[in-house]
């Protein structure tokens, strides 16, 4: 048996297995903990998390994607800012926009200005209602789906395919887009290599589609994005764009599948709830953000300290890593009462930090309510008796799923459904 107190979140994958397990027993010893692993702090608490959250000047993301297994030794001899700065120019997955700061962070996040508008949200969401039922279609007499692959990630693969205006005759190339969870950051071990994941095709694929749209305009969102400048009116290079581009493609995907098994867990569990949404549709976007509150897809991230801060009771010193655990601090009991009730009706749900907070708070939070909003809606509608699959996974109270193995997001393998078609 696992002993929590001492087992090694980044590697064991019996912890990756009980997650919300370890994150009770972190939270007994303190709402800031060092973890005596990495040189790492481990955050269980929501007021604490959210400041460091909106802290840019004491904390760094630079090891948002890798954890702890940022590539540099901290020399405390020499300027921290400088060894961050390096540290980025010698690695190109620690120059992306997730690992920004300050200045660069918001020279680049003005190249998606043009991309995520309300607009060009509320036509998406439109062709996502279409995009439900023709996934459906092709399980609706099967009785059974495996909500991962057979929804999730198709569904939301073509949603923001669409968002960024991919052309769809390059759907198929998009649905074959799947990582193994090797693949995948915070993979245990901090063994993830991005160099082999499947995004590295449509890295490609961007590349192509702005460079011609760039010699010859068209009025479509890729075009918008080619011609997309800087503030200062500067045209960012072709590498510059697609690497956001591939960024924004990427960055929600496997997350918002998880929401989606996480839904359906609930459904599952709780016959009734489908019966009130299906009642009551105005409660399906509570019900959406209940489930990142108490499962939401993240389980962790990452800041460096760069400069001395003190936060509640505890210290940082810089060249420190700290684990923001947002699945603990979304159940802070300080903040939520009776935070591991899944309660509809909560008064302050909203305020969960699923979507972090501060600098870097998801930018596609409205695209990923929408994909959950837009999915329980569809599945309600073409579905009854939504269920778990017992045969797969066993029978309520007894059941045995395998979560991912990876130390930031939070998911299954697979998750077998049946149901009556509507």
């Amino acid at each position: 048996m696992t002993d929590l107190a001492t087992a090694d979140v980044f590697t064991d994958n019996a912890v990756a297995q009980k997650p919300f397990d370890y994150f009770e027993d972190l939270r007994a010893r303190g709402p800031i903990t060092p973890l005596d692993l990495h040189n790492v702090i481990g955050v269980t608490g929501y007021d604490e998390g959210v400041a460091i959250y909106k802290d840019d000047i004491h904390f760094s993301a630079i090891n948002t994607v890798t954890g702890p297994y940022l590539p540099m030794d901290y020399d405390p001899a020499k300027p921290i800012d400088d060894q961050i700065d390096a540290c980025r120019n010698a690695n190109a997955y620690l120059g992306t926009i997730m690992t920004q700061d300050e200045v660069e962070h918001a020279r680049a996040k003005t190249i998606l200005n043009g991309i995520i508008t309300p607009a060009r949200l509320k036509a998406n969401e439109q062709y996502m209602y279409g995009l439900a039922d023709q996934i459906i279609d092709e399980f609706i007499d099967k009785g059974t789906f495996n909500v991962v692959t057979d929804f999730g990630a198709p569904f939301a693969q073509l949603t923001v395919a669409d968002l960024m205006g991919v052309p769809k005759e390059d759907n198929e190339m998009v649905r074959s887009l799947s990582a193994d969870p090797s693949q995948l950051p915070g993979s245990l071990g901090g063994t993830f290599d991005m160099t082999t994941n499947p995004l590295a095709r449509m890295g490609m694929a961007f590349y192509q589609y702005i460079a011609e749209r760039r010699a010859a305009p068209r009025d479509d969102i890729l075009t918008r994005m080619a011609e997309q400048r800087y503030d200062d009116g500067t045209l960012p290079t072709v590498e510059e764009v697609v690497g956001l581009a591939t960024f924004l493609f990427g960055a929600g995907q496997d997350t918002t599948v998880q929401l989606f098994a996480s839904m359906l867990r609930q459904l599952s569990d709780d016959p009734g709830l489908a019966d009130r949404l299906r009642a009551e549709p105005a409660s399906i976007a509570d019900f959406v953000d209940e489930t990142l509150r108490l499962f939401g897809t993240s389980k962790s991230t990452f800041r460096y300290v760069r400069r001395p801060v003190t936060v509640g009771d505890f210290t940082f010193e810089p060249g420190q890593h700290v684990m923001l655990n947002t699945l603990a601090m979304n159940r802070d009991p300080r903040r939520f009462d009776d935070p591991a009730k899944f309660d509809i009706d909560r008064k302050n749900g909203r305020t969960h930090v699923a979507f972090g907070r501060g600098l870097h708070a998801c930018a596609g939070a409205p695209l990923a309510r929408a994909e959950g909003r837009v999915a329980v809606e569809r599945m309600l509608a073409r579905m009854k008796n939504i269920h778990i699959s017992d045969a797969k996974h066993g029978p309520r109270g007894a059941r045995q799923f395998t979560y991912l193995p990876n130390y930031s997001l939070f998911g299954v393998t697979e998750q077998w459904m049946e149901f009556d078609p509507a």
